[in-house]
């Protein structure tokens, strides 16, 4: 028995749609734990792409439970609609099972989250406007609505009553944006939460079963340890935590059940939205690699920012999060260039940092100190053994890990799930 959290290492879209598929063909449970749609895991099966917000990835093996756990926010819309369109795929949901405890996006959220970002301006975060934050922000509130209150119509009425006539104020007499109708609302979620209420079950007690019954279990974080909320570069980050912690509370199980944690990181590095970012390229190759690794967000289609390969952020990301590999993704992405590469440290104001900053001020005038490897020309995408790498792409992900302190377990050479190498087992 093996519980394995898996977590993203940098600023999020690392690649951990495909990593969580490729686990999740030795788990028998996987579980998504925080975020909401505003993570998107893009899955290649056979030469299909699917692209998932909210249903775990391991939805494509029709033997494994697939958990939503307390700690996601959910937008039942965008569930109904992912079930829908795996069902016209003949994929079975069956397994599914979500959280009563889980709490509920509503239509209001949306136009919070947007009206919001508007008036920030130039000052914008670069949310994804799904409502993910003002939701997180009514559970702590204490007044938002769970999966459990949506399948009760009377308490849900009066529920959302309240909340919608305190947030029709909100956005009239704050933002000047027009509000909701009750009836409206009302009517539209009961008919979402019938939809959704085969699949509600204690998910908390189906995962420590699982694990007292010596089952494999794979929880799955959506973003990345720079976007969490404690931890990340505030206030560019996500409103809940993508860290491993996290896996505990999002899924209802205690620490002591976690055996090890695998950090997703891509060879290169990415973000989407504001804030600092030390190792970005600008020009001819930041476009390069944007093209090449198809860097748009899965959930928006916004461009994502590249840059070099940032072993201060990885090294932080170990210690947050206490990772025991690395899950090292689209290193094909990096073949033809003449060379690559690695940022091991930050200098500001004539100091070299090694550890990553808590100031955005600092981080801001931080500039990377880079090591520079030769690159290799040959096409990898084929390579399925470690020993069968180019020397010089070997010489690469052996100089990540003597940075960053963290072996590297898997590595990915391309999109589909037989495009992976293997160097240490996981499970």
């Amino acid at each position: 028995m093996s519980t394995v959290v898996l977590i993203g290492t940098q600023w999020g879209d690392e690649g951990k749609g495909k990593i969580t598929d490729f686990l999740a063909r030795e788990a028998d449970l996987v579980v998504r734990y925080q975020g909401g749609n505003n993570a998107g895991h893009t899955v290649v099966i056979d030469g299909q792409e699917f692209r998932l917000h909210l249903i775990p990835s391991g939805i494509f093996y029709p033997d494994k439970i697939c958990l939503i756990g307390n700690g996601v926010v959910i937008d039942p819309a965008v569930l109904v609609r992912e079930l829908d369109m795996l069902a016209e795929q003949g994929i079975s949901t069956g397994n599914l099972r979500i959280s009563p405890r889980a709490h509920v996006i509503m239509p209001y959220h949306r136009r919070l989250d947007e009206a919001e970002e508007d008036r920030r301006g130039d000052s914008r975060i670069g949310t994804t406007r799904r409502g993910i934050g003002p939701a997180y922000m009514d559970k702590a509130a204490r007044s938002g609505i769970r999966v459990v209150d949506l399948l009760d119509p009377e308490e849900f009425a009066a529920r959302l009553r309240d909340n919608i006539a305190e947030k029709n104020k909100v956005l009239s007499q704050i933002y000047g944006a027009p509000g909701f109708d009750f009836e409206e609302v009302l009517s539209e979620y009961l008919r979402l939460a019938e939809r959704i209420r085969p699949y509600v079950a204690d998910t908390s007690l189906v995962v420590n079963e699982a694990v007292k019954a010596g089952r494999n279990v794979l929880f799955e974080g959506a973003q990345g340890t720079l976007l969490d909320l404690d931890h990340g570069t505030y206030p560019y980050v996500t409103s809940s935590h993508p860290t491993a912690g996290a896996a505990c509370l999002g899924a209802g199980i205690g620490p002591t059940r976690i055996d090890r944690v695998v950090g997703v990181a891509k060879a290169y590095v990415t973000r989407v939205g504001g804030g600092p970012f030390p190792s970005e390229l600008h020009g001819e190759l930041g476009d390069l690699l944007r093209q090449r690794g198809r860097e748009f967000g899965t959930t928006t289609g916004r461009p994502r920012r590249c840059g070099w390969f940032d072993a201060v952020v990885v090294r932080y990301a170990a210690r947050i999060n206490g990772l025991d590999y690395l899950a090292l993704t689209k290193l094909d992405i990096l073949s033809g260039l003449p060379e690559v590469r690695i940022c091991r440290g930050y200098r500001y104001r004539g100091e070299e940092l090694t550890e990553f900053p808590a100031s955005l001020k600092v981080l801001a005038e931080c500039e990377p100190v880079y090591e520079t490897l030769p690159g290799w020309d040959e096409d990898i995408s084929g390579v399925r053994e470690y020993g069968a790498l180019p020397a010089n792409a070997r010489r690469y992900v052996e100089r990540i890990v003597e940075l960053t302190g963290v072996p590297v377990a898997l590595i990915g050479v391309g999109t589909g799930r037989h495009q992976t190498i293997v160097l240490h087992r996981v499970f």
